[in-house]
């Protein structure tokens, strides 16, 4: 796969960013799965001045709206946290046939890994407004709408939609207004 052509230019505004995992593989169907997601983002916000605005994720990507001072080293060391962790986890449940995949799907040159977890680079777009950025959450809240798995976004359960409607959620979160 190449690397992506969405390049973090101006690291300190805010973008609206797309992680997938290789093939597409479900591997977030599990609340374990989710949550180290969930805490890779909390330790970000606490440590590394990220600013999470929106997010959902899926069984196999994750679409979320953040700024941070080093947006683009925050998505580096997320990207490289979340991959060696979730890892761990499928090993811990022996999910062979996933493991198998994502061995086949590391590239020959990588010799510092075993496996490749996430697609190379990511789908980072600069927010460049405020209608922007409620185009982007709204769009963000309503993928799991779109895909037909609830009738409402603030039904499905790995999304800050209901965090917008001042009911909490599973992290907290970075309100833009």
């Amino acid at each position: 796969m190449a690397r992506s052509r969405y390049v973090i230019l101006e690291p300190d505004k805010p973008h609206f960013l797309t992680c997938t995992v290789v093939e597409w593989l479900p591997v977030f169907t599990r609340p374990d799965a989710v949550r180290i997601l969930l805490e890779s983002w909390s330790r970000q916000r606490a440590n590394a001045g990220l600013r999470l605005y929106g997010y959902v994720i899926l069984e196999n990507h994750l679409h979320f709206v953040a700024q941070a001072p080093r947006l683009d080293k925050c998505l580096h060391s997320f990207k490289s946290f979340t991959a060696a962790r979730l890892i761990e986890l499928l090993e811990a449940h022996r999910a062979e046939r996933l493991l198998a995949r994502l061995r086949l799907a590391k590239r020959a040159h990588k010799h510092d890994r075993q496996y490749q977890f996430w697609q190379e680079g990511s789908h980072a777009e600069l927010i460049v407004s405020e209608p922007v950025l409620r185009e982007k959450l709204e769009y963000v809240h309503h993928n799991p709408v779109k895909r037909g798995y609830v009738d409402l976004p603030e039904h499905w359960r790995y999304s800050s939609a209901r965090n917008y409607l001042g009911q909490p959620g599973l992290i907290e979160i970075d309100p833009w207004f």
